[in-house]
């Protein structure tokens, strides 16, 4: 039975001990009343430290990310082998410097019309190989009109800036030719240079000057018991608009 009161004093005087402990009895200076939570609160409130393991700090990691946050100034290649291009190419071909048997008469040209379809093959991010079927028209002095069809083979290097694109180009080929009655079949260089800009991964457009070399080299015609060559060298300046598909 003793011991049974002697459990029940020390529950009683338990929180007082605790006051003691603490410094939280009434004192001059503070004359503010201590208050003391209920024993059970210390198993209940969450707030309570005991039994409590603290988590240890994190680490910070010092090591720079793998990746740069600001690609403003990072543009890939556009570029790699085996990429191709089709172009559609439509605009005017001006007639320019003729030479050779014509010097003394002239050409007679006036500006005519022109359209190319082009297959560019990449080797490189710059460098392509590729081909080419035009086809162009222009009138005579007398009302009649001149047909020309070159076809060939090209290559190029194209330089890039950005969204703009610099294909440098040269073409070899064949050109029939077609005035009236007369044929003729021969040789075609077209060297050249673009300007492009680049609207998605799938479309560019852009402007081409071009210049046309189309040398005749006919038959000799008997004239007065002598084999004689009219031999004439065109040149043709074509400005054109472009659109090229990516794939």
């Amino acid at each position: 039975m003793s011991r049974t009161w002697s459990f029940i004093m020390i529950l009683l005087f338990f929180p007082g001990i605790n006051l003691f402990a603490q410094g939280g009895l009434l004192t001059e200076e503070s004359q503010e009343p201590w208050e003391t939570p209920p024993l059970w609160s210390w198993w209940t409130d969450p707030s309570a430290e005991f039994f409590v393991q603290e988590e240890p700090p994190q680490e910070e990691d010092d090591e720079a990310p793998l990746f740069e946050p600001d690609w403003a100034d990072f543009y890939a290649e556009l570029y790699t082998r085996g990429d191709r291009t089709f172009s559609i190419t439509l605009g005017v071909l001006f007639p320019t410097v003729f030479f050779g048997s014509l010097d003394d008469k002239g050409h007679g040209l006036s500006p005519g019309g022109t359209g190319t379809l082009t297959f560019n093959y990449f080797l490189t991010p710059n460098v392509f190989i590729g081909g080419e079927l035009s086809g162009m028209f222009a009138g005579t002095r007398g009302g009649k009109m001149i047909y020309i069809i070159p076809f060939g083979a090209r290559i190029g290097y194209q330089f890039l800036f950005r969204r703009f694109e610099f294909p440098v180009s040269l073409m070899v080929g064949a050109a029939p030719q077609r005035y009236l009655t007369d044929g003729y079949f021969g040789l075609i260089v077209k060297p050249g240079a673009s300007m492009f800009w680049r609207y998605n991964s799938e479309w560019s457009f852009g402007l081409n000057s071009i210049w046309w070399f189309v040398p005749q080299w006919p038959r000799p015609v008997d004239v007065g018991g002598e084999m004689i060559r009219h031999n004439t060298y065109g040149n043709f300046l074509e400005l054109t608009l472009s659109a090229r598909y990516h794939f």
